[in-house]
């Protein structure tokens, strides 16, 4: 099983916060620390919090408490967020009701919205590596999108609403569409 050594969760988090500053205020200044408490207690930003404890508690051998902080994201906010799952810095839910996060892995800056579902093509309760899709940096995945199989998914990709993901795709693309197709390059 991949487990992320770079990972700290106070640095993940500050990078998650000062992210989802940045694109709900439209503005790269740092925030005043008000802004950081309130931030902090956003329905965007509490998954997220719940996901990196859930990962952080992974990570240190305490599973079935990771599975319950899991759980309660569940319960909370509608997201399935594979505890096992490293993801990078700058998460951003803009809305969670719906999505399931069952992906290899996911780098820095990804952009996940509601009703994404993120995993394997068949049931995978070994959570294997070749079934699971792996995303890069700064990919953006749309309302209601499917991203399944041991795939991968370049850096600054953007997938449409409603789309169906079932093969790689390259860097820098947007893709739309049952099954997916690539519209940009």
């Amino acid at each position: 099983m991949f487990r992320d050594p770079t990972f700290s969760l106070l640095g993940h988090l500050k990078a998650d916060l000062l992210r989802q500053h940045q694109l709900l205020r439209g503005t790269a200044a740092p925030p005043a620390a008000i802004w950081l408490w309130a931030g902090a207690l956003s329905p965007r930003f509490v998954p997220v919090l719940l996901c990196r404890v859930a990962y952080a508690l992974h990570n240190t051998r305490l599973g079935p408490l990771a599975k319950i902080v899991s759980l309660l994201n569940f319960v909370l906010f509608g997201i399935e967020i594979a505890v096992r799952c490293p993801i990078g810095p700058g998460l951003f839910l803009p809305h969670t009701q719906g999505t399931v996060v069952g992906a290899w892995a996911i780098g820095t800056n990804a952009t996940i919205f509601q009703g994404v579902t993120l995993g394997a093509r068949e049931l995978d309760f070994s959570y294997a590596q070749a079934s699971r899709p792996v995303l890069k940096d700064n990919v953006t995945v749309g309302a209601g999108a499917k991203v399944l199989g041991g795939i991968r998914i370049g850096v600054g990709v953007r997938i449409g609403a409603n789309s169906v993901v079932l093969s790689t795709l390259p860097d820098g693309v947007v893709a739309v569409g049952v099954p997916a197709r690539v519209v940009t390059s």
